[in-house]
């Protein structure tokens, strides 16, 4: 069938070429030359540095951390802890500044955040330490900072590490031109794939190849949009490794299948509404796209577009499939640290460290590794692989890490801490969770702040107990799961893949809209499912 369809590649360019100058002749401009071509993504190897080389920074910032943290965790630290009922409510203000430069400073100032966001991070994390060095002394804030790198964050950024790098190494290509029922296959299939390779794996996978498909489109903006819905965020909520908040969950004792079988209703509901109403949009554009190719074409052209408008094949070509098999050992690692506690394990300066943890991360770091080494290097130059987005994430999420310290303890102390009021406002007068609130206020917390932390912020604020929280209290985990996974949809900061498959779009000439652009678009197409949910599973 390749050889076959050879033949028609020229009339398709003819075809997409006339459309393209007839939208410009409509518009009263001259659209651009790429914005027509299907292959508009940009050339391969391209701002690409795919080699062991490049995994220079990561791994230094990394090591830096670790060292740091090594070196603060002296025995006296072990022997003190913080006190949240002590720490004053103002200390939560470098936490709420570095969301607030999260959320604001890839808006307002773009260039400066682009650049200098790791040196703005590093201050709120400095801020954060020396007010609680000031309030609660050095050794508790020692311990509180190793307990918080080790235990939580190099568990995630090594997860995303291993994820992000073996994903990076496995290309789709050769999709035919899109249809709605082939746009709509391929958003089901990277739905289901978010929650097994995580939202920025299937993301970074499949936005390329539908692009790609999409190109002679004249309606592309919702296609990557409902993309950000279900693949970067919807798509995720049925495991620790489809996204952080999950993950976070995990490492505080969720156990690993919990949202797979609490879960699955909501995002099944979820999900299919949304698809289904993708394809009744995506088949009125291109029907609309059909009739202005054919009033503006001459009979020549109008007979090749018939021609074309026949069901495309689905044809897809899949090179690094290595890297499936390192995802899938991945995953094998995450589990059976999950299930395998042999309780075995021992204390380095107060710390105390479990065998099958430290085997997890080192596994996941080799298979990283692994996949960089054997992973050749057009592929990734297919991908456009780059360190960038991971490097952003492992220092804005450092700094997190760090921020949430004094939070997190004044949270623990429940209704002894300055958070009591709000802790308040969740419950009913009986004392029992308000799931709606939970649901909605974490929701959109994660719509604008960073959901990951939202997350562990309102996990805390149900008690911190894993085991209550999958048992009685399960309604408000779920609550407080749906909420941090499916509202980080609401805006492109709520999620970290939602502004790379941005700036993937943007860089394909696809003409994305701005911020409160595409919240309007996510206010009316996700808000009223969410109502429904709320309706159906959570009152």
């Amino acid at each position: 069938m390749r050889a076959q369809t050879r033949p028609f590649s020229r009339l398709r360019e003819k075809v997409a070429g006339e459309a393209c100058r007839m939208r410009g002749l409509e518009s009263g401009t001259t659209p651009h030359p790429p914005r027509c071509s299907r292959h508009l993504l940009p050339q391969a190897g391209e701002g690409i540095a795919p080699n062991l080389k490049s995994l220079k920074a990561p791994v230094v910032g990394l090591l830096v951390t670790l060292a740091l943290t090594v070196g603060l965790a002296t025995p006296a630290a072990a022997a003190e802890e913080l006190h949240g009922a002590q720490i004053p409510l103002w200390e939560g203000l470098p936490f709420a500044g570095l969301l607030l430069s999260i959320a604001l400073g890839p808006i307002f100032a773009k260039k400066l955040w682009h650049v200098h966001y790791g040196k703005a991070a590093a201050f709120w994390a400095a801020l954060a330490l020396g007010l609680l060095v000031y309030t609660q002394g050095l050794t508790p804030t020692a311990t509180a900072f190793a307990e918080s790198m080790i235990d939580e964050y190099l568990p995630c950024i090594l997860m995303l590490f291993a994820l992000y790098t073996a994903a990076g190494g496995i290309v789709v290509s050769e999709l035919d031109r899109a249809t709605p029922l082939t746009n709509t296959a391929l958003l089901a299939a990277g739905t289901l794939a978010a929650s097994l390779i995580g939202t920025t794996g299937a993301s970074m996978i499949l936005i390329r190849p539908l692009l790609q498909a999409n190109a002679q489109r004249r309606h592309q903006v919702h296609v990557v949009i409902f993309f950000i819905f279900l693949v970067s965020n919807i798509g995720g909520v049925l495991s620790p490794l489809g996204d952080p908040p999950l993950f976070f969950g995990f490492l505080r004792g969720v156990d690993f299948f919990w949202p797979l079988q609490e879960l699955w209703p909501h995002m099944l509901f979820t999900s299919g509404a949304l698809l289904v109403l993708f394809f009744l949009l995506d088949t009125y554009f291109a029907r609309q796209e059909k009739k202005a190719a054919k009033a503006g074409l001459d009979e020549e052209n109008a007979t090749a577009e018939e021609e074309l408008a026949k069901e495309p094949e689905l044809r897809l070509t899949i090179r690094g499939l290595p890297n499936l098999v390192l995802i899938g050992a991945a995953v094998t690692i995450i589990l059976t640290s999950a299930v395998w506690r042999p309780g075995i394990g021992f204390k380095y300066h107060g710390l105390h460290l479990e065998v099958q943890n430290l085997l997890r991360d080192l596994g996941l770091l080799a298979i990283g590794l692994i996949s960089l080494a054997i992973t050749p290097k057009a592929n990734r130059k297919a991908n456009h692989f780059v360190w960038d987005p991971f490097t952003e994430v492992a220092k804005l999420f450092a700094a997190i890490f760090v921020c949430i310290i004094p939070v997190m303890a004044m949270l623990a102390a429940n209704s002894k801490g300055p958070f009591a009021p709000v802790i308040a406002l969740l419950a009913h007068q009986d004392g029992t969770p308000n799931d709606i609130a939970y649901f909605w206020v974490t929701g959109l917390l994660s719509s604008f702040l960073d959901n990951a932390p939202t997350y562990l912020v309102f996990f805390g604020m149900a008690g911190g107990d894993a085991v209550a929280l999958m048992g009685p209290l399960a309604k408000t985990l779920a609550a407080i799961s749906l909420g941090a996974v499916f509202m980080g949809a609401l805006t492109y900061i709520g999620n970290a893949p939602n502004f790379m498959v941005y700036a993937m779009a943007r860089r394909a000439r696809v003409e994305m809209p701005g911020f409160f652009g595409y919240m309007a678009w996510s206010c009316i197409m996700l808000v009223p499912v969410f109502v429904l949910v709320t309706l159906l599973f959570l009152r």
